[in-house]
Formats: structure tokens, sequence, C-alpha cells
């Protein structure tokens, strides 16, 4: 994309934004809350999705269940001898949505996704692998351009990774953890390190014919080491040594929080930056209690867990936290938004079951917000609820105008949409978080300039020109930078929130003024790459600018 593009998008981008898209709306709300139905049919159900730097969104779902709802342009077809349900399919599996526009176009994927992983590159590529069948140890990369298409490598994978977590890593690789019958890790790009490295707390943390340690949530700590947590509990790993240093308590409860027991989880906002001593604290929230896979195989639905456990991660002795959700849910997201808080949204609740193929029952509605910073047992809000219920296979992504994009649902085989609890979903809503109401309008700071920055070092000082209309707080305006995430079965992978502060502002004229604020100091606080950067003023953020961290 050219800069002058860019700039003419941006603009027009900041524009609707301070037209308040989320008061142009399909469905009822409460006021100031506000969900809209974007896009009704986009012909497959979002699984996977990817915002990029470009504010358009890649979706995919699974290559064999038989033919979309959206044919490939110009008579393309996939020939796929190995494919389990057509050999020869004209239709897509994988979207380009463009926010801007609200339109979306087919792409091209080659091989079987289902399931998979995923992370955005320092350049902002999405690098994407594994799968099923014959995509078990394919590489593919979309690139953040309107014309792109899918591109990928064979047998790019030491190991088949299925249900695997990727997450980058300060020098720029990516790091794909686990997945079916995989008790290790490995690389990506590949060089010296071209196999695998054995981890056996995986294999510690497999429930025998039921697993619940799929899809781990990974996170880089502050010290480069990587927090893994699978089942009911966590190390710290050294992935350069092959070393676990660190052993964390299970979850009071001992019930298992990662797929099939699906709950979701945050790395909560790093602050404090400037401190020798930066803390770092995990959120769980949701999931099913121990044995609901296996009656929910027999078709007894047993409820999902209403807890949320909060760990200080850089503590020498760290221990759970537990608090009490206002609605149970399993396959729940978990979006860290623009200003700190913490969005609940999607899955199933009481008398739900597990995700797998028809064993969730009672679809949660509402989103829920989690203030992190608020005390225990005044942190949850529950809000304006969907009409569209999200079960397994749901998706949800932040966007740069501080929506959050919601998609999928598709707890069948193949897609179904007559005759059953809950059909195949392929529309996209957006859910518009309490601080996109009009009566903000005041408080909302908008970033007048740069519209972009791209070479941005570590331990730098950043100046952005921002404009407040109403009375500005100075001691309650900070700067924000998000790194957009893949999601996908409730885990949003690589997902990132970063808290600059507010070093210096100085009034200029207008209501405009300057704020200063310096780059995070290393590679282990925020990975080279591509993020969102916000002005919040009173807990209410602008629009976000894409900034590139090198």
């Amino acid at each position: 994309m050219s800069s002058l593009t860019f700039i003419s998008s941006v603009l027009l981008f900041q524009l609707l934004f301070t037209s308040h898209p989320c008061h142009r709306i399909l469905t009822s709300a409460a006021p100031g809350e506000r969900w809209q139905l974007l896009q009704k049919s986009i012909g497959i159900s979002a699984m996977h999705m990817q915002l990029l730097s470009n504010d358009r969104v890649v979706v995919f779902d699974r290559t064999d269940f038989g033919p979309s709802n959206l044919p490939l342009p110009e008579g393309k077809c996939r020939f796929d001898l190995n494919d389990t349900a057509l050999k020869q399919d004209c239709t897509a599996h994988s979207i380009e949505y463009d926010v801007l526009s609200n339109k979306f176009r087919p792409v091209m994927v080659q091989t079987d996704v289902w399931c998979s992983s995923g992370a955005v590159t320092p350049n902002g590529d999405l690098v994407q692998t594994g799968g099923f069948n014959d995509g078990e140890r394919k590489v593919r990369v979309f690139s953040p351009c309107s014309s792109c298409d899918w591109q990928e490598s064979n047998n790019g994978l030491a190991a088949r990774r299925w249900y695997s977590t990727n997450h980058i890593l300060p020098d720029g690789r990516q790091i794909i953890i686990g997945g079916r019958k995989q008790f290790n890790y490995e690389f990506v790009p590949k060089n010296i390190a071209a196999n695998t490295f054995d981890l056996p707390f995986l294999f510690e943390t497999n429930d025998r014919e039921v697993e619940n340690n799929l899809y781990p949530f990974v996170f880089l700590n502050i010290d480069g080491n990587l927090f893994v947590f699978a089942n009911n509990r966590a190390i710290l790993l050294d992935y350069v040594k092959n070393k676990v240093i660190k052993r964390y308590p299970t979850i009071p409860g001992g019930d298992p929080r990662s797929y099939p027991s699906t709950g979701s989880a945050v790395l909560l906002p790093l602050k404090n930056l400037k401190a020798s001593d930066i803390q770092a604290e995990v959120l769980v929230c949701g999931g099913a209690p121990k044995g609901s896979y296996s009656q929910a195989t027999q078709g007894e639905f047993i409820g999902a867990l209403k807890t949320c456990a909060r760990i200080l991660i850089t503590d020498p002795n760290p221990k759970w936290v537990i608090d009490t959700m206002p609605l149970a849910r399993v396959m729940g997201d978990m979006i860290l938004l623009l200003n700190g808080n913490v969005l609940l949204i999607n899955g199933a609740g009481a008398g739900s079951g597990s995700a797998g193929w028809e064993f969730g029952r009672n679809p949660v509605l509402n989103p829920v917000l989690y203030r992190p910073d608020n005390k225990i047992g005044t942190r949850f809000e529950t809000h304006t609820p969907t009409k569209i219920p999200r079960m397994y296979h749901s998706t949800a992504a932040l966007l740069r105008d501080g929506r959050v994009l919601v998609g999928g649902s598709n707890p069948h085989t193949y897609y179904n949409f007559t005759s059953i609890l809950f059909p195949t979903e392929l529309s996209l809503e957006a859910f518009c978080p309490p601080y996109l109401e009009a009566k903000y309008n005041n408080l909302r700071p908008t970033i007048v300039g740069p519209n972009s920055m791209s070479g941005i070092s570590y331990g730098k000082t950043l100046t952005l020109e921002m404009e407040i209309k109403g009375k500005v707080e100075e001691k309650l305006v900070w700067i924000t930078m998000v790194a957009p995430a893949f999601n996908t079965h409730s885990f949003s992978m690589n997902q990132r929130l970063i808290v600059l502060g507010n070093d210096k502002i100085t009034a200029l004229e207008k209501s405009r003024y300057n704020i200063e604020v310096r780059t995070p100091r290393s590679g282990n606080l925020a990975p080279a790459g591509f993020y969102l950067l916000f002005v919040v003023h009173q807990d209410i953020p602008s629009m976000g600018i894409w900034v590139q961290l090198q």
C-alpha cells in the first residue's frame, strides 16, 4: 500500500470513527452499547481470524467438510487428492475482510487449515502453521496487500501440528508448542534448530483419552522466558536451553481450562515500564469441569466453570487468586480492549458441556467486561446481549476503531443450517464497548499526527499530537500499544497490551496537545512488529494508529 493511499485510508477511518459507526445499528441495544450486523453471510464460518496492518482481517475455516457458500473467483478450483470430502473444490475456505469498506473477497488456501495456529511476523506477514490431514506440516504465508493470496510451503514443520499454539519471540521467530500427540515444540523459520525439542510438561498434563492440554496458553514473560499453561497448571520455560525454570501451582479446584475443556486466558496489561521489577500477571477464565467432555459424549451436559484465576507470574512465590464471573462460560474469547480492560465474549454457559462436535448447550449471549484494576468482587460488568449464539468454532478480534469483530460458530462436522439447535453461522458482527458511547465525545482523544509510524526503535521518545475538546486531566492520559492477535478456539495467540504511560504533556492551541512517551526498552517486553497505538483519556480511547517497532 502506498503512503498516500495509507494516509487517505487513515483519514477516512478517523472520519468514520468520529461519526460513531456504533450508532448506526441493525439490532436493538441498551443506550450507548451496540451490536452491528456487518455481513449476514461471508460464505464461510469464521474459525480463525487475524487483523493485519492494512486494516484487513484474514478469516478462514477448514477445507475438508465439502463446499462452502462462497465460490472462488474467475473459475478457480482447488485440486487435492488427499481431501477427505472433495477432490475438486471450487469454493473458498478463506476470505480477506476489509474493515474500512465492510467488504470481503475470497482467497484460496490450498491445504487443510482445520484447527491450526499462527502469528504475525515483524514485517507484517501472517505466518500460519499446521492443520489436519495434508495441512498438518504446512507453513503458509499471507501478506498484507490488496491482491495477495495464500502462499504455502511443503513440510515446513518438523512435526505434525494440530491444535498447537504459536508465539512471536524477541528474535522474530515463531515458536510452535504442542498439538495433538505432540509433546514438544519447534521454531519457524528454520535455522540450525530444525528439529523438535521435547517438553515433558505436555505429556504430564495430557488427560488420557481427553487430552485437555491442547491449544496451550502461551505468553512471553518480561524475562524472555515463556509462561506455558496446559490443563490446570503452568511452567516457565527457557526455550533457548530447553529447561523448565519454574513450576506454578495447580489452579484451586484442579479443573482443566485448556481445549477441549476450553477456557481462555490473557496476559494482563504490562505497566510501569521504567521500573526495575516490572510485574506480569496472567488471567485464566472459564472452562469445563473435569469429566465434562466424556459426559458430553454420552449426552450429559455439565455446567461450565464460573471462576477466573489470576496469578502474578513474576512473583517468587506465586499463588492463584480466584474471582467469580457473573456468568459461567466455556468456549468464550478473552479480548484485551485498548484501554486495558478485558472483554469476555462468545461461548456457552450453564449445563453447557465442552468443546467438540455437538457437545455444547446454552449459549452465553451477554459480553462481560473485566476491569483488572478494580478490587476483587467489583471487576465484572455484564453488557448487552447479541441475538446470535456463538458456540464451538467462534472467534473475536479487536479492531483499530475500538470495536470487536465477532464471527463463526459451527459445532457440526459439515455446514448445517436447518433442523438443528445451533445452525452453522456465516455472519460477521461487531460489538461496540461502552467507551464508544457518544456521551464521551468531549473526553475522547483524537490523534492528529502522525498517522502512522514505522521503524520505531526500543527505548526512544515518541511525540504525538492529540486533540481533546473537553477539559484534560493530564494524570489520566496515557498511551497504550496493542499487538493484534491470532484468534481461534477461544485463545488469542500473541495478544499483548503495553501501557507506555505519559512522560510529558505540552499544551498547544485549539484543544491540541503534544504527548511524549518512551518506547519499551527491549523485545522481551514487546517483540518487534506491528502494534496498534492509542491515546487513552479517563478510560476513553482514541482511534488507533499503526506503528512498527523494530
